[in-house]
C-alpha cells in the first residue's frame, strides 16, 4: 500500500493540531496511509494529551504569551522553534497499525534513523528504558527506541501516538540542533524517511494534493483546539 505524502505547510499550534487530528479523523481514502511534514507560523509548544496546563505553563520560558496548544496525543512538551515536525496516519489493517504500540513507535523511529545516517548524522536508537518518572519536557531525556545522536547521546527525535477506530495517529519531532552541525538536506531527509515508512507499509511513496477540506471545517476544528476547554483540559 502506497504512503501519500502531502505538501508541507505552515500554521499555527492549534491549527496544526486541528490538521493532524483531521487526517486521522477524515481523509478522501479512508485506507490509504498519510504522512505530512509542517512548519510554524511563529514560536510555538505543543504538550501531550495528559499533562496538566498548570506544569506545563510552569516549564515555559519568560512571562510573555505564547502560541500553545495540547495535542491529541500524548508526550511531554515541545519547543517547536528549532524542531522539524511531521505526522503519520497509518490506517486500521495496516501494518503499522497492527503492531503493539512499542513496535509502531519503534518501527518509525528506526526509519527516520536510518534516513538521518544517509545525512551523515550518526544516528541510533536508544536502547535504555527511562526509568525517571518526570517526563514533562520532551527532549530532557531519551525514551526507549527514541532516536538519539551516537556521538554525544543527546535525543534526536521523540514521538506520541494515538490510537482509535479510524488507525494510528504519529505525531513526531527531530530536535535540528542535535544533528551536531551535519548539513541536513531537509527535503531529501522526507523523501528518504518516507520511502523508507512506505517499505514497512508495503509501497511506495507518493506525492499527493492536498486533501479538499471543507474550510469551514478545518477552522472550525481550529477553534476547539485554541479554546481553554481543550487546552486548560486538566
Amino acid at each position: 500500500m502506497n504512503l501519500d505524502v502531502l505538501p508541507t505547510r505552515i500554521g499555527g499550534a492549534a491549527e496544526n493540531m486541528a490538521v493532524d487530528f483531521l487526517l486521522l479523523q477524515r481523509y478522501p481514502a479512508a485506507d490509504r496511509p498519510r504522512f505530512r511534514h509542517y512548519d510554524w507560523r511563529g514560536p510555538a509548544f505543543t504538550f501531550g494529551y495528559s499533562q496538566k496546563i498548570a506544569d506545563v505553563r510552569a516549564l515555559l520560558p519568560g512571562a510573555e504569551p505564547v502560541d500553545l496548544c495540547r495535542r491529541p496525543t500524548g508526550g511531554g512538551l515541545v519547543n517547536h522553534a528549532e524542531d522539524w515536525t511531521y505526522t503519520l496516519v497509518a490506517p486500521r489493517g495496516t501494518a503499522l497499525e497492527e503492531m503493539r504500540a512499542v513496535e509502531s513507535y519503534r518501527t518509525v523511529h528506526q526509519a527516520l534513523a536510518t534516513a538521518l545516517h544517509r545525512q551523515g548524522v550518526p544516528a541510533e536508537l536508544n536502547q535504555t528504558p527511562n526509568s525517571d518518572p518526570e517526563r514533562s519536557v520532551c527532549f530532557n531525556k531519551a525514551e526507549l527506541y527514541d532516536v538519539i545522536h551516537a556521538g554525544t547521546g543527546e535525543k534526536l527525535a521523540g514521538a506520541a501516538q494515538k490510537r482509535n477506530k479510524r488507525g494510528l495517529l504519529c505525531q513526531g519531532s527531530l530536535w535540528r540542533p542535535a544533528t551536531g552541525g551535519a548539513t541536513v538536506d531537509w527535503e531529501k531527509l522526507e523523501g528518504e524517511f518516507t520511502a523508507l515508512l512506505a517499505q514497512v507499509l508495503g509501497g511506495s511513496a507518493e506525492a499527493t494534493p492536498w486533501p479538499d477540506w471543507d474550510e469551514d471545517e478545518v477552522s472550525g476544528l481550529t477553534e476547539r483546539y485554541a479554546s481553554a476547554d481543550w487546552v486548560e483540559l486538566r
